[in-house]
């Protein structure tokens, strides 16, 4: 029995159908990974979701503040139909990284910012799918958006059937993992709808467990405000908890899906643009305190970690180097502390210092408090200066706890 012979019962496939097909067999040429289609119906159920993340103070503040908009699929010039969802995977796997080690620590950027900045390659193909749709439909409207659009793009994915919802806030894909960047176009075509992937996470908890900060506080509930990936990305000081939890991370974090057991083995090098360079995404940290703002455009420029300047990752970079304790890092540390303009840059020097130690850091320290104006460095500089002082009286008990002992070792 051919199994594509058309029931005799079942209506035959409209216009919308085969277009829906054509547009799914050229997918790949038009840059994207994976491809979904759904109703422009409201996402009823989110909004509820949406005010309790607020009421919460879990939002980041980089989202649509106008929650009708972020729920109610609209278009400017025609009345919504379908959305189209698409997906394009990328690599979480690096060739022969470069090693960290004393005097050449390095950090590292996470994996959604390797390569081409994502926003140009999901723009490029939903722009090549606009071109596709109107050759074959001429008075289409479509409207697209990537990552900074009103629609919440995972809720989106989910019903378009791209992949389920996990308990890490990520779209997880059966055939790509979470390692995918998201995009949509609300179109005045009325496509018929994909179904939703049944797969989810099962019992698992792994990426609850695992995330740093406990900022995953239940399944598929973020409090973006303690999010380590958030936190990169702030401007202002950051509590010695964030401080000691950011790692060496420079921007972003992968850590909730690394540790997802639903993308072990997959890494995705079929596109060369999203390949990372190793120098760029896992750089050597004090170089970054010495970049001009055309130096950063330079080396982070091509980037989507660059999109907040250089200013936040200056700053974690500082604060990787307190928590590699790198002793050459203290003359830097030592001239930020004490001449750089920047508050959040002096204070996090000063936490830096207190994290390394030594005798050159207690000296910067004490200096740094002698003319500091600013409350806050001042107040992570006292902290850090009493943290070191405490360790050396430490030190001096221990030598003389050691003496007296060698001493009465010598009498008997």
């Amino acid at each position: 029995m051919n199994m594509n012979t058309q029931s005799p019962y079942a209506p035959p496939p409209s216009k919308w159908d085969n277009l829906k097909a054509e547009i799914k067999a050229a997918a790949a040429e038009l840059g994207i990974d994976d491809i979904g289609f759904t109703t422009a119906d409201p996402f009823l159920y989110l909004k509820n979701i949406l005010q309790e993340h607020r009421d919460n103070g879990y939002e980041s503040g980089f989202e649509e503040p106008d929650l009708e908009k972020r729920t109610v699929p609209a278009l400017k010039n025609g009345v919504p139909q379908s959305i189209i969802s698409i997906a394009v995977a990328y690599p979480s796997k690096m060739e022969n990284p470069p090693k960290s080690e004393p005097g050449a620590r390095r950090g590292i950027l996470a994996r959604a910012s390797w390569g081409r900045d994502y926003h140009h390659v999901l723009r490029e193909a939903l722009a090549k799918l606009e071109i596709f749709i109107r050759e074959r439909v001429p008075d289409a409207v479509m409207e697209s958006m990537v990552d900074t659009g009103v629609l919440v793009d995972r809720a989106v994915a989910e019903r378009s059937g791209i992949g389920f919802s996990g308990k890490n806030c990520s779209i997880i894909s059966p055939k790509w993992g979470s390692w995918i960047y998201l995009g949509e176009m609300v179109t005045s075509i009325p496509f018929p709808p994909d179904a939703p992937v049944e797969e989810g996470c099962g019992d698992c908890t792994k990426c609850i467990d695992a995330c740093p900060t406990g900022a995953l506080v239940g399944p598929g509930q973020l409090n973006a405000q303690a999010c380590i990936s958030y936190l990169t990305q702030t401007k202002g000081f950051l509590s010695d908890e964030y401080m000691t939890k950011i790692g060496n991370r420079l921007y972003g974090c992968d850590t909730c899906q690394i540790v997802c057991p639903k993308n072990r083995g997959k890494s995705w090098n079929h596109r060369p643009e999203l390949q990372p360079d190793p120098e760029v995404v896992k750089p050597l940290l004090l170089p970054i305190l010495e970049l001009s703002n055309r130096e950063f455009k330079e080396k982070f420029g091509t980037s989507s970690a660059a999109w907040r300047g250089k200013k936040p990752i200056q700053r974690n970079a500082v604060i990787a180097l307190g928590n590699f304790k790198e002793a050459a890092a203290v003359p830097k540390l030592t001239e930020i502390v004490l001449r750089e303009p920047r508050p959040e840059m002096r204070g996090a020097a000063a936490w830096a210092l207190g994290r390394i130690g030594g005798a050159d850091a207690l000296a910067a320290l004490k200096r740094s408090l002698q003319g500091e104006e600013d409350t806050e460095v001042r107040e992570l500089a006292q902290a850090a200066l009493e943290k070191l002082e405490k360790l050396e009286q430490q030190g001096e008990q221990d030598k003389q706890s050691k003496l007296l002992q060698a001493e009465g070792d010598g009498q008997a």
